[in-house]
């Protein structure tokens, strides 16, 4: 029996090794699945559950993995506040660096840093930024029977917008102020749909929704001619509003059209995703393609257009190029700029 007891030994010692090896052959990534098998994305959005910024913020989330090296699971995580600041400082600040946390991010961002807003402890221009999924034009309009048809009108008739939120606040008070057109602001509304109301009771003249989520929701008040629209305010046109002017069409000068500018860059941003500043190139060069080919994909595509959406995707590297030239204008000019939005 001692005599066996060598082979026995050796015999044990090579399960042993074999068993070691099955183990780490198990643990370890498969061949070519990259660095996110096996892991999961904390995809953040920085907007309350239903809101316009987390549907598109899901849609994306849904299908976005695929397209990753080893296809990870995508965990939603709502963090509204503050304006959207508590997901942006979130995400710049506490979030890991490896490309497993990215989000999506309010889309006038950049202007609470140009004008130096408290309570966003951030550079905007450090985020990676992956992509745009859709950009974010809205429309004026007005109740059809009102005084105000078009938007020269609004040069001889008092106009009453409801602005419910500080970005448009900000737009109408600058175009006001530059322009001389006889807006009077009510900022009381919790949001579009009471301002909407408000519209239908004749309490204000009109105010300003998304033309992507306007033409859908309202495609009655559109067909019905119950409402004129104004003015669009994105630096890009709506394909399906040829006609319509822009906020900065509305400019007299250089100058002018530049500080209008400043205003409209957000609906260009859109709806638009980050990554953390820090996060090694290669992880965000596989988010921005990753990112492309998800809007793309038939399955994507089909969502969207059961939603009625035209979708119009801007690359991270575009989309970073743009980021850095909103912080172009000078000194001066912003400070203007910053002084004409100052509510009364």
């Amino acid at each position: 029996m001692g005599s066996h007891r060598p082979a026995l030994r050796a015999f044990a010692a090579l399960c042993l090794a074999l068993a070691g090896a099955f183990r780490a052959s198990a643990q370890a990534p498969v061949a070519g699945a990259g660095f996110y098998h096996g892991k999961a994305v904390d995809f953040v959005i920085s907007d309350a559950v239903g809101g316009g910024s987390d549907t598109m913020g899901r849609l994306v989330a849904r299908h976005v993995g695929r397209y990753l090296p080893g296809n990870p699971s995508v965990q939603i995580r709502n963090m509204p506040g503050a304006g959207g600041l508590a997901g942006a400082n979130h995400l710049y600040n506490i979030a890991p660096k490896d490309g497993l946390t990215v989000g999506m991010v309010e889309q006038s961002l950049h202007l609470t840093q140009i004008f130096g807003t408290k309570g966003l402890l951030a550079d905007v221009r450090r985020f990676n930024w992956l992509g745009r999924i859709i950009s974010n034009n809205a429309a004026l309009f007005a109740w059809g029977d009102r005084p105000v048809k078009k938007i020269a009108d609004a040069f001889e008739h008092e106009f009453v917008v409801a602005s419910p939120g500080l970005s448009s606040q900000m737009r109408w008070t600058v175009l006001r102020r530059l322009t001389g057109l006889k807006f009077r602001l009510i900022v009381g509304h919790k949001g579009s749909s009471e301002a909407s109301l408000a519209m239908e009771r004749g309490e204000v003249d009109g105010l300003a929704i998304p033309w992507t989520v306007f033409r859908v929701a309202h495609a009655d008040w559109l067909r019905d001619r119950k409402v004129n629209v104004l003015l669009q305010t994105g630096v890009d046109r709506a394909a399906d509003l040829p006609d319509t002017p822009r906020v900065v069409d509305m400019a007299r000068d250089d100058e002018q059209r530049q500080i209008l500018e400043i205003f409209s860059l957000s609906e260009k941003i859109g709806r638009s995703f980050v990554a953390p500043p820090g996060v090694p190139p290669e992880r965000v060069a596989e988010w921005r393609a990753a990112f492309l080919a998800a809007t793309r994909d038939p399955g994507l595509l089909a969502e969207a257009a059961a939603l009625q959406l035209d979708l119009d995707p801007l690359s991270g590297e575009a989309l970073q190029d743009l980021i850095t030239k909103a912080f172009d204008y000078s000194p001066d000019l912003v400070a203007r700029a910053e002084s004409l939005a100052k509510p009364d």
